[in-house]
């Protein structure tokens, strides 16, 4: 029982790492998503306008 209390704390804080990161992925992704449509957006209202 004593290899639990051992490796529970590390597998926790990797637990709090995965999470942390895919946050942070997945805010990128949609950041990047909304720019590339945003520019899209801007090129086709160019050459409406052209």
């Amino acid at each position: 029982m004593e290899y639990v209390a051992v490796i529970l704390p590390s597998l926790g804080v990797g637990a709090l790492f995965y999470f942390a990161m895919k946050a942070i992925f997945n805010a990128d992704r949609s950041e990047r998503d909304a720019l590339a449509q945003a520019e899209h957006d801007a090129d086709a209202k160019f050459e409406a306008e052209s």
